[in-house]
């Protein structure tokens, strides 16, 4: 619990295995509402295994997932959709032979959003000016910047109270990266609640409220954004130094 904060999502004990392999173990974490909090570690870690199963793509061995109250472990996508969580995959997975419009209307076809897509599609336009200017475009043609800013506006389409964004960096340009890191900060102040897993770790601990730390599927760490960037074992690890993560945390 956060104080002075009402907590949107509240993970306790999250785990997960790919055919018998290990890959979460115990991940605890919470989002508060209007709050971005990152979700940082190595190659391995158990970050995108861990919001897979919190946005319904995989099926948790063990562990709580409450959201607004209830607790959603297990529920398939269309349901976790249904009650406000989108998850923004690594790797944008924009339909490449569809528009840019076409896109964004099967991303408002959940039924909590559907009623109102086309004001839907006039918000993310304004947010998304470049893709407003082309929207009969067909996404497989957008540069890799443009394919992620599509993949974000199709996912806020939903209407999500909470929008999970992973790795959404990747690949992208040192400019198109700070243009993105300024994205999502403005959707924190329109008062959208984001989990970030992001290995662009400076940048995501300089606008998250809060973060925490996975080695070996499991929570090592966890505090705001300023701690994480002033605590020497994240700086070793994260922030300029070259070696990997350490088997173990200063205590």
């Amino acid at each position: 619990m956060v104080k002075g904060r009402t907590m949107l999502l509240q993970v306790e004990g999250l785990a997960y295995a790919y055919a018998g392999v290990v890959a979460v173990r115990d991940v605890s974490l919470a989002v508060g509402e209007g709050e971005v909090v990152a979700l940082v570690g190595a190659n391995g870690a158990g970050k995108s295994t861990s919001v897979k199963a919190i946005a319904g793509a995989l099926h948790p061995s063990r562990g709580r997932i409450v959201f607004a109250g209830e607790d959603i472990a297990g529920r398939p996508v269309h349901e976790v959709v249904a009650r406000g969580i989108t998850l923004v995959p690594e790797g944008r997975l924009v339909f490449p032979q569809m528009t840019i419009m076409d896109n964004l209307l099967v991303g408002g076809w959940a039924p909590r959003a559907r009623s109102e897509r086309a004001r839907r599609v006039d918000q993310v336009f304004a947010l998304f000016p470049p893709l407003a200017e082309r929207s009969a475009q067909l996404a497989g043609s957008l540069s890799g910047g443009e394919q992620q800013m599509l993949a974000i506006a199709r996912g806020l389409m939903c209407n999500p109270r909470l929008i999970i964004l992973d790795e959404p960096s990747l690949g992208l340009a040192p400019r198109l990266v700070r243009e993105l890191f300024r994205l999502i900060a403005s959707l924190r102040d329109r008062g959208v609640s984001i989990l970030l897993v992001e290995q662009n770790v400076h940048q995501s601990l300089k606008i998250a409220d809060r973060a925490y730390v996975l080695e070996k599927g499991t929570v090592v760490l966890g505090g705001t954004g300023p701690e994480l960037i002033g605590n020497p074992y994240v700086r070793e690890a994260f922030l300029g130094a070259s070696q990997a993560l350490s088997s173990s945390v200063p205590r």
